[in-house]
């Protein structure tokens, strides 16, 4: 039963601050699988499971507000869900000191390039939607599919702020996109692929998609109602806390 509570207050707490920021979760819910017991492999698959139900919490919350373009979903999930079926087949080969090292160089970059843009993502202006560069975002989309299917920490940040940088979205749209077609979909086929090829703790899940699903819903409403200021400053807090944490093991 302690157990038990320790992963719904971790799921809970690292799902509300995903859900407020874009992305993050796997801050505090991937290491706490760890600490707890499950071997590497296992506390992977079962945080990409649990990780589903994040966007389904969101996609009750931002769903009401019908921020999503039709096409524009099919282009980030056409895009980036092979990235996400060829990372989590590739992931168990990748030592994992050197990518979780990577990662975080590459997630403090993300938040102190956003510290340093204070205009970043306060206005909705689309662009890059037609030729050349959509097969530009499209590419970047597959990377960052790729790094979702394969690393756990914080990946949902790259798409929200590969949305504002490339696609011109604000963040509250930004956002809207991550939880839902990344915590929802691409999150759910990572954790199809780890499902059949990795081990997954199924006594440990109720815990992890209450606390999953009650924080995305939370976070996404809190994140609704404050609007892109209150987005940004999470992004930046969250993206330098987890690059610290990844670089610093």
């Amino acid at each position: 039963m302690l157990d038990q509570l320790i992963l719904f207050v971790a799921s809970l707490a690292a799902n509300f601050f995903s859900a407020l920021s874009g992305g993050g979760a796997g801050l505090i819910q991937f290491p706490m699988l760890i600490f707890l017991g499950l071997p590497f492999g296992v506390a992977l698959a079962t945080h990409k499971v649990a990780s589903v139900a994040l966007g389904l919490g969101a996609t009750l919350r931002h769903l009401r507000e019908s921020h999503l373009e039709r096409r524009f979903s099919l282009v980030i999930l056409g895009a980036g869900l092979p990235g996400v079926v060829l990372g989590a087949l590739t992931i168990l080969q990748i030592p994992e000191r050197a990518a979780t090292l990577s990662l975080g160089v590459l997630t403090l970059g993300l938040g102190l390039y956003s510290v340093f843009k204070p205009q970043l993502g306060m206005e909705h202006a689309p662009r890059n939607r037609a030729g050349a560069g959509l097969a530009i975002g499209m590419a970047g989309l597959f990377g960052v599919g790729f790094l979702n299917g394969s690393i756990t920490s914080g990946t949902g940040l790259f798409l929200t702020l590969w949305l504002i940088r490339w696609f011109g979205l604000d963040y509250t749209r930004a956002v809207a996109y991550t939880l839902i077609l990344c915590g929802l979909l691409w999150n759910g086929t990572g954790a199809v692929v780890l499902g059949f090829i990795g081990t997954v703790a199924w006594d440990w899940m109720p815990a992890l998609l209450a606390g999953s699903v009650l924080g995305g819903y939370l976070g996404s409403h809190l994140a609704i109602r404050k609007g892109n200021l209150w987005i940004k400053r999470a992004f930046e807090i969250v993206t330098i806390l987890i690059g610290l944490k990844l670089i610093l093991g």
